[in-house]
């Protein structure tokens, strides 16, 4: 006796809850700018009418979509992303090494090409000491942890009391 017919999306009937969504998103857009306060009342008192979902899709079809929520991650990919993180806060130091030992070495390559001789390797003492220092941070793990701020200052008691 009944027949099921598939219906349109844009012809299906609205709930309070896409009427609540829709107003969400006009109120968004009014905080962003995009509406002003009249066009916001107008979409608004239409969107509390609605009857399908065609005509709420009409009162947004020129705001652009709210941004996506970020995925929930996995606690595998958490603790990937800190152990990342941990290499990059190693090998920064010797990043930082490498650059300075590739800057000093060209300019000892330029002074020699302009003397026209091959001058005595002075980088090595420069990029020896930060070696050596690079070296110690790592070892000792000095450096490891990001920088928070200063201490607090100690407890002094309540100079009310």
């Amino acid at each position: 006796m009944y027949e099921e017919r598939q219906v349109p999306p844009e012809q299906m009937r609205a709930s309070d809850a896409d009427r609540d969504a829709t107003a969400e998103r006009l109120s968004r857009a009014l905080q962003e700018g995009r509406l002003t306060l009249d066009e916001y009342t107008d979409r608004l008192e239409q969107a509390m009418r609605s009857v399908t979902m065609g005509d709420l899709g009409e009162l947004t079809s020129d705001i652009p979509a709210p941004p996506a929520e970020p995925a929930e991650r996995s606690p595998a990919e958490i603790a990937e992303a800190e152990q990342a993180a941990m290499w990059r806060r190693r090998l920064e130091p010797w990043r930082g090494l490498a650059s300075i030992s590739f800057i000093l070495v060209g300019i000892w390559a330029i002074t020699s090409a302009f003397a026209g001789i091959l001058l005595p390797f002075w980088p090595l003492i420069p990029i020896g000491f930060m070696f050596i220092f690079t070296l110690a941070g790592s070892v000792s793990g000095h450096g490891q942890e990001p920088f928070c701020g200063p201490p607090p200052p100690p407890d002094r008691g309540d100079p009310d009391r």
